[in-house]
């Protein structure tokens, strides 16, 4: 682990390489699972927004559940989060074939939202707690992603630049060139 400004990190983001492997794992991480994404207060209020406009590109069970529990909920740990399908899949999740996508995304790709998704799963595999006075970044192994591990290390891609477009978004791009700095650092060490 190792501080950057305001951030606790773990050295596996550095280390750890990934590239997700849609065509492998078929989005799971968007169905699988006990809770809806991570949000933020500023998010929830930003799905609240664009809900309307989101709702086009929605299946109807996902419809049916936002209309049932709301465009987010507090989960069970009174996290704020993303609802729900029958306890499984998120509710703004859409198919194409057998893979999961985004439904968010997919208006945000049309040009229709310019909000690309909730940065939690923009992130993945990166996990992000916030505390009082720092706020901890983790790399979070899930055996569903063996398939992103496996082609990350193939293509020799470190977790930290697969989803570097969502650390700026999150952290911005100076935190971003100091992170590129210290993992530069350390593999000449």
């Amino acid at each position: 682990m190792f501080q950057l400004g305001k951030t606790i990190i773990s050295e596996d983001i550095l280390e750890k390489e990934f590239v997700c492997n849609l065509s492998a794992c078929k989005g799971a991480c968007c169905v699988d699972g006990d809770a809806g994404a991570p949000l933020s207060e500023e998010e929830t209020k930003i799905l609240e927004e664009i809900y309307p406009k989101v709702k086009p590109f929605l299946r109807k069970e996902g419809i049916a559940a936002i209309e049932a529990q709301g465009t987010w909920i507090k989960g069970t740990d009174g996290d704020l989060e993303t609802p729900l399908i029958d306890n499984k899949d998120c509710a703004y999740v859409i198919f194409d074939g057998k893979t999961a996508l985004c439904g968010i995304e997919q208006a945000y790709n049309q040009g229709i939202v310019s909000w690309k998704k909730p940065v939690s799963c923009h992130l993945y595999p990166i996990r992000v707690k916030d505390f009082t006075e720092f706020a901890a970044v983790n790399y979070d192994k899930w055996d569903i992603c063996d398939a992103a591990c496996s082609l990350g290390q193939e293509l020799e891609v470190p977790v930290y630049k697969f989803v570097k477009e969502a650390l700026i978004r999150k952290f911005g791009e100076d935190w971003y060139m100091e992170l590129d700095k210290v993992a530069e650092d350390l593999k000449r060490s």
